[in-house]
């Protein structure tokens, strides 16, 4: 199959469950954590996958890249530093990538017993 149709498709997937997770996790920063640090499971995961091949593009640059979110996640940073609390941001953010590399990490080891 063509490689940016199975990105294409990948991140349509990638970014309509994005949308459903953040519709039903509604606290403030919780849903773009949770879907940074599970993404970064699944990526983890497919490290096991063959590079180049459909599975990887699909669903590790298509799904993952569209499910995660390091854009809305360093947004979401700046704005609770601005709007007085910086003790929040910064542990927004250590929670955030602390999170998402032991997340990987967790999921190459799985990925690594498939």
């Amino acid at each position: 199959m063509n490689p940016t149709l199975l990105v294409g498709l990948g991140g349509v997937a990638g970014a309509l469950a994005r949308h459903l997770l953040g519709e039903r996790i509604e606290e403030d920063t919780a849903d773009t954590l949770a879907v940074n640090v599970l993404g970064s499971f699944l990526l983890g995961v497919l490290v096991a996958v063959p590079a180049g091949s459909d599975l990887l593009l699909a669903a590790g640059t298509g799904f993952c890249g569209a499910f995660t979110t390091f854009s809305t996640f360093a947004y979401e940073t700046v704005r609770l530093a601005e709007s007085g609390r910086p003790r929040r941001a910064v542990l927004n953010g250590t929670v955030n990538l602390v999170g998402a590399l032991v997340a990987v990490g967790l999921g190459v080891s799985v990925g690594g017993l498939l």
